[in-house]
């Protein structure tokens, strides 16, 4: 850098289109979806933490952009199954590289062991805490 530039916060990978609320919540729900095959829109809000009506508002707009399928189940026709689709698929992976991209640039400081301690840290202090309240 040249003198008297300073480096903006906001790097190129944080600039890159995702809305990180919004792709933080996607990526919750697809990656339970994935982790755990097809769920009920109450387990996927037990899994990931969310209210049921917040989770209801995600399936709206990841089933507006084809990302997940939901169809009634048969044994419980109360309720919803939601499965991941192949576009979800997708889209679950554009936001992990994307997280991925950003977490090599915040971390770019430290080297592998500095951010196997700093992982490790972080754990300990979230394990510290119960579940919060969904």
């Amino acid at each position: 850098m040249t003198s008297g530039t300073s480096r903006s916060p906001m790097t190129r990978p944080a600039r890159s289109g995702l809305a990180p609320t919004r792709a933080r919540a996607d990526y919750s729900v697809l990656a339970a979806l994935d982790d755990h095959g097809p769920l009920s829109q109450a387990d996927i809000g037990r899994r990931v933490g969310l209210d049921r009506n917040d989770v209801n508002g995600i399936l709206n707009r990841l089933e507006a952009a084809a990302r997940v399928q939901r169809e009634v189940d048969p044994a419980n026709r109360r309720r919803n199954i939601v499965a991941l689709t192949d576009d979800g698929r997708r889209y679950l992976a554009q936001i992990q590289h994307h997280a991925e991209l950003v977490q090599d640039e915040l971390l770019g400081a430290l080297d592998a062991a500095e951010r196997r301690q700093l992982q490790a840290l972080l754990a300990k202090l979230l394990d510290g805490h119960g579940p919060q309240p969904a």
